[in-house]
C-alpha cells in the first residue's frame, strides 16, 4: 500500500488530502507514480502535479530527483515554499 499525501495549496486544487493505492506488485518510481496519477484522475491533476518546483517527499524526506517506491512508503507534494 502507498499513502499519498498532499499539502496547502496542491491538497485544495486537487480537493483532496490524500489517497491509499495498493501496491502494484512490480517495480514503481517517483515519477511513474505522479503520471499514473495524472492519467487516472485527468488533466487538471496534471496541471497541478507537473507544476515547476514541486517539493516531493518519500518517507519524510525531500527528494530532488526520481526515486525507487517500495510497499508501505509515504509519498507526499507540496507546493513551492515562498518567502518574505
Amino acid at each position: 500500500m502507498l499513502k499519498i499525501l498532499f499539502f496547502a495549496r496542491i491538497r485544495e486544487e486537487l480537493s483532496c488530502s490524500g489517497l491509499e493505492l495498493q501496491w502494484p506488485g512490480s517495480r514503481l518510481d517517483l515519477y511513474a507514480l505522479q503520471e499514473q496519477l495524472c492519467v487516472e484522475y485527468g488533466e487538471s491533476w496534471r496541471n497541478v502535479l507537473t507544476q515547476e518546483n514541486m517539493i516531493r517527499a518519500v518517507n519524510q524526506q525531500v527528494v530532488t530527483d526520481n526515486c525507487e517506491l517500495n510497499d508501505g512508503d509515504e509519498i507526499a507534494f507540496f507546493p513551492p515554499v515562498t518567502g518574505g
